[in-house]
């Protein structure tokens, strides 16, 4: 379970880096608090912050099922790709939105293999 915790903090600190540098994107091209529109750049990491929220309603639920049911390691290993894919959408995503799908591929598919893993894993406990 300790790499689940390991990997449950990184993905929280990742994602408040995201946000600090939403902050820094206001700051930087003078976008107002509440406005979440402006400058190109500050929209593009405005985004890249929402998403990995939206991401996250998923995968923290399907990281701490599959360590309970299935392999806690397997699941940190899983974890990391996660972490890897959200860094690398992010720098796809400010470079060109439309090339962000490699990244966006590896948190998703490291998303849903915890999912169905660990519901495989419930399953099998309750046969």
């Amino acid at each position: 379970m300790e790499a689940t915790v390991i990997v449950t903090f990184l993905v929280l600190a990742q994602f408040v880096f995201f946000g600090v540098q939403v902050g820094a994107m206001r700051g930087k091209h003078g976008v107002k608090a509440p406005a979440t529109t402006g400058h190109e750049e500050f929209e593009r990491m405005n985004r890249v912050h929402i998403n990995t929220m939206e991401q996250l309603v998923v995968f923290l639920p399907a990281l701490w099922m599959h360590a309970l049911y299935a392999n806690p390691l397997w699941g940190a290993a899983l974890g990391a790709v996660y972490i890897i894919g959200r860094f690398l959408y992010r720098a796809e995503y400010l470079k060109d939105p439309g090339s962000r799908s490699p990244g966006f591929t590896m948190t998703i598919t490291a998303s849903l293999v915890l999912l169905i893993w660990a519901l495989v894993a419930a399953i099998k406990e309750l046969l």
